[in-house]
């Protein structure tokens, strides 16, 4: 654990000396050409300080395979950078002088293109999750329809009843029921098999099922047993 209150506390002092060292500690007798740079190193490690105490650490994020982990590892770098530019945007005064618009120039540019390359690497992190997730989903669907009577209802709705009735007169919820041409949970023939497909699953046989059933007017007729029987 990090202490960070020392830290902080010396940020806003020389944040409150860079402030005021524009006039009062610049007089006529003496220059401040030559303690420049020292000032705006102390207000650059203020800063830096400032941020990685006020954010937590992801230690080598950027190595792991977790995407999550490292999103979140370039998250806490853009609002590090954030925090810089917008740190020069509050004290502009920084970049006119030419004692330090060298320097502060430099660090603002490096803020920005980090900022810039953070927020293009998120955004790609965010879309491999999305992807992720819905890889995740389609997973689960297909693990929630395995069985013949949630894959029938999953695909008929409301004919999910007419739909088991039927099933379990032509297969008993077989999806290797064979009889002769006709194949699967509703027993498909051949030539229907060619125009509205067919596999090993319940769910793949459902839906060739419900495309012949949609075709054939939703009235069970291409079908030997009826809902209704």
């Amino acid at each position: 654990m990090r202490h960070c209150a020392p830290w902080v506390a010396s940020n806003a002092f020389i944040t409150r000396l860079a402030q005021g060292s524009e006039g009062a500690h610049c007089g006529a007798r003496r220059s401040c050409s030559r303690r420049g740079g020292h000032i705006l190193k102390a207000l650059a490690l203020g800063l830096c300080a400032l941020v990685l105490c006020a954010t937590p650490v992801a230690a080598h994020a950027g190595t792991t395979s977790n995407a999550g982990v490292q999103l979140a590892h370039h998250v806490q770098k853009l609002r590090k950078h954030t925090t810089v530019i917008r740190f020069f945007e509050n004290h502009r005064w920084l970049l006119r002088d030419p004692r330090f618009k060298r320097e502060a120039t430099f660090r603002l540019d490096i803020a920005r293109r980090g900022f810039e390359w953070q927020k293009m690497r998120a955004a790609r992190l965010r879309a491999e999750l999305r992807q992720q997730h819905q890889a995740a989903e389609r997973r689960r669907f297909r693990s929630s329809v395995d069985s013949p009577k949630e894959a029938i209802c999953h695909v008929f709705r409301s004919h999910c009843g007419q739909a088991l009735q039927v099933v379990r007169c032509e297969s008993n919820y077989r999806t290797t029921a064979q009889n002769g041409q006709y194949l699967g949970l509703f027993q498909m023939g051949s030539y229907a098999r060619s125009l509205f497909g067919h596999g090993a699953t319940p769910l793949a046989q459902a839906k060739a099922a419900y495309r012949y059933f949609v075709l054939s007017g939703r009235d069970w007729s291409p079908w030997s047993c009826k809902p209704w029987s």
